[in-house]
């Protein structure tokens, strides 16, 4: 019997545009997305540099465009949060212990809040028991320690926890740990499917 959930985020809850941030920064110049470049993303999505260093970071690949440029490219991969996902969030949330992981950075919640407004956002972390992101807590997936610090930290049994991403390799680590999981297929299926997949509620 499921009784704790942790969810991804980008691609689970909020639509993620793949194709509009690689078109964006396609037309600040940059035509590929180098090995340091990311690195240089592991960096910031761990909490590791700050905002500005990031944007000047990929300034060194695309000099001849200007950080507020960058940094609107990067948050092009921003797209919307469908309402009826926090209304079956909402639905769940005095059923299930759960639990939010994502890997992000500051700069796209930021832009998360911002576009959705803050009483949107609130309304949505609200619902989780505790909200980890990788840039807070220095820890990100795919690494056993992400998942551990969730499991840990409030003593959930793995066998009775659900983990919800869209990519493979981090559910893969995660039933690797014990707990069940759900690699939700973007485009096919939707989080608001979950009472429809076989697991044992």
């Amino acid at each position: 019997m499921i009784d704790a959930i942790i969810f991804d985020f980008g691609d689970v809850f909020i639509n993620l545009d793949k194709q509009k941030i690689d078109s964006e920064f396609r037309k600040l110049g940059l035509t590929e997305w180098h090995a340091d470049l990311d690195a240089l993303n592991k960096q910031y999505e761990l909490g590791k540099i700050d905002e500005l260093t990031y944007m000047q970071g990929f300034q060194k690949h695309i000099p001849n465009a200007d950080l507020v440029s960058i940094r609107s490219a990067w948050n092009s991969i921003l797209a919307d949060f469908p309402l009826y996902r926090l209304e079956f969030l909402q639905m769940i949330a005095s059923k299930y212990r759960l639990f939010l992981l994502s890997n992000t950075d500051h700069t796209h919640i930021e832009k998360f809040e911002h576009n959705e407004g803050l009483t949107f956002a609130r309304d949505f972390y609200s619902c989780f028991e505790k909200v980890y992101f990788s840039y807070e807590i220095h820890l990100r997936k795919p690494e056993e320690d992400a998942f551990k610090f969730v499991i840990n930290n409030h003593n959930l049994n793995p066998k009775k926890t659900l983990f919800i991403d869209d990519k493979k390799e981090n559910t893969d680590v995660a039933k690797k740990l014990g707990l069940l999981v759900w690699n939700l297929e973007v485009g096919k299926e939707d989080v608001v499917d979950l009472f429809s997949k076989k697991f044992s509620f």
